[in-house]
């Protein structure tokens, strides 16, 4: 993952966050007339996302949306990571979650974290 220093300053009644200029260089889609949003998704954490890109679109997880996105261009750049699912650790995850009943419509209570 790349990563790109910056700080947190005033621009006339705004607070800005200002980037090392490699960032814009790498990505010249966060042009200076780019539109963005920031997600908070942990303490001290954001994402900031082009409103206007196709991967965050009508998405309502903009983090997992990203996490996709890494996924798909480690796979691309990395092909020889890839490894197919084993029919051992077939057997052996059914036999981990055996008797485990899940539901896509159950909520996760506040105290719990993922």
């Amino acid at each position: 993952m790349e990563q790109y220093k910056g700080s947190v300053t005033t621009v006339g009644n705004s607070e800005a966050i200002q980037l090392e200029k490699g960032l814009f260089k790498q990505h010249p889609e966060f042009s200076r007339k780019a539109r963005v949003t920031a997600s908070v998704f942990a303490p001290g954490k954001i994402l900031i996302s082009l409103e206007n890109d196709p991967i965050y679109i009508n998405e309502e997880d903009p983090i997992l949306s990203s996490f996709l996105a890494f996924l798909e261009k480690d796979m691309a750049d990395h092909p020889e990571h890839i490894t197919p699912f084993t029919e051992e650790e077939y057997n052996r995850t059914s036999k981990l979650t055996a008797g485990v009943n899940v539901s896509d419509n159950e909520i996760i209570p506040d105290d719990v974290t993922l």
